[in-house]
C-alpha cells in the first residue's frame, strides 16, 4: 500500500492531502478484508469484493462509497501493472450514483456580509479580512492559500502565481480590491502577528503558517457572525468567484484556467447555476408562463 501511495506522489505528483485521503480509504478496505481472514491484496476475490462493496451502503454516504471503492480500484490497477494483484475484474462505481450537486454559491450580499465580519481592530482581524478576499478574489483552494509563500505574490502587478493539484502551476489576476486588502494586511498587521520569520503568507501569532482546518473554523466563525443560513467555507468562496466570473461574461475557458481544473467538464457545472438564474427570469417575465 506504502509503495502505491509513494507512486502517487512521485510520479503522478498528487498533494499530500490526496495521499492522506488513499490511504485512509485502503486503510479502511485493508481492516475489512484482514476481518474476512485475507492475508494479503493477492488474495482478494469476487466474494469478498462484493462483500466489501455490500458494506458500503447506507448509511455510508455515496460520495464516501465512491471514493473508497475508486481507492481500491486504483490499488489495484497498479498491482495487477507490477504482476501482483488479484486475478478479479477491478471493482467498478458504476452501481453507485453520486447525486450531482451544484456548487453553492453566495449573492453580492452575503459575500460583503462576510468579508466584514472580521474585526479589523485586531491584527488577526486583517489577516482574516485579506485571506477571505484572496479566497475569493482569485478563487484558490484552501490548501492553495494557506500554503501561499510571499515570493507567489506580485502586488505591485496585481498577481499571484499558485501551484495546485498535481505541481501544475497557474498566474491569476487579483481584483483592485483583493491587492488593497493584501498590501494592508502585509503592511500593519502581520509583523504585529508575530515578529518569527516566515516564507509564507498567512502566519498565526506563532509565526506558523495557518492551517487548511483552521481556515475552515475561521470561515464557520465569520459565517455565523453575518448571519449566513449555512458555513461559506473556502470552497463556498471558490465556487462563489466562478459562478460571478461567468456572470459577468466570462469565457468558460478563462474560468477553467484560473480554476486550475483539468476537464472543461468540471467547470461547466457552474453554467448550470446561469441557466437556473435565466428560468426564474423567465417565469418571473414571461406573460404566458
Amino acid at each position: 500500500m506504502e509503495w502505491f501511495l509513494d507512486s502517487l506522489s512521485v510520479e503522478r505528483g498528487v498533494s499530500r492531502h490526496t495521499v492522506a485521503a488513499y490511504r485512509n480509504d485502503l486503510r479502511h478496505a485493508a481492516n475489512f478484508l484482514d476481518q474476512e481472514g485475507l492475508r494479503g491484496w493477492a488474495e482478494l476475490g469476487p466474494l469478498e469484493m462484493s462483500t466489501y462493496q455490500s458494506s458500503l451502503g447506507p448509511p455510508l454516504a455515496r460520495s464516501t462509497a465512491l471514493r473508497r471503492i475508486s481507492s481500491l480500484r486504483s490499488l489495484l490497477k497498479f498491482l495487477k501493472r507490477r504482476g501482483q494483484g488479484p486475478a478479479i475484474d477491478l471493482p467498478s462505481t458504476s452501481g453507485i450514483r453520486k447525486p450531482r450537486l451544484l456548487p453553492k454559491a453566495l449573492s453580492i450580499v452575503q459575500l460583503s456580509r462576510l468579508l466584514d465580519s472580521p474585526d479589523l481592530a485586531i491584527p488577526a482581524g486583517v489577516r482574516d479580512r485579506a485571506l477571505m478576499e484572496l479566497i475569493y478574489g482569485a478563487g484558490l483552494r484552501v490548501s492553495e492559500a494557506s500554503e501561499l509563500r510571499l515570493e507567489a505574490l506580485d502586488l505591485e502587478s496585481g498577481s499571484v502565481t499558485v501551484t495546485g493539484k498535481r505541481g501544475k502551476t497557474r498566474w491569476i489576476p487579483l481584483p483592485a480590491q483583493t491587492v488593497e486588502w493584501l498590501w494592508r494586511y502585509l503592511e500593519n498587521a502581520r509583523s504585529k502577528l508575530s515578529s518569527k520569520p516566515s516564507a509564507y503568507l498567512f502566519v498565526t501569532v506563532r509565526g506558523n503558517p495557518l492551517r487548511r482546518e483552521t481556515v475552515y473554523s475561521l470561515l464557520a466563525r465569520y459565517s455565523r457572525l453575518a448571519g449566513l443560513p449555512k458555513t461559506a467555507g473556502p470552497h463556498v468562496l471558490r465556487h462563489t468567484y466562478a459562478v460571478h466570473l461567468l456572470q459577468g461574461g466570462a469565457d468558460l475557458r478563462a474560468v477553467q484556467e484560473l480554476l486550475g481544473h483539468e476537464s472543461i467538464a468540471t467547470t461547466q457545472v457552474y453554467t448550470q447555476l446561469d441557466l437556473d438564474e435565466v428560468m426564474k427570469k423567465y417565469h418571473d417575465a414571461h406573460p404566458r408562463r
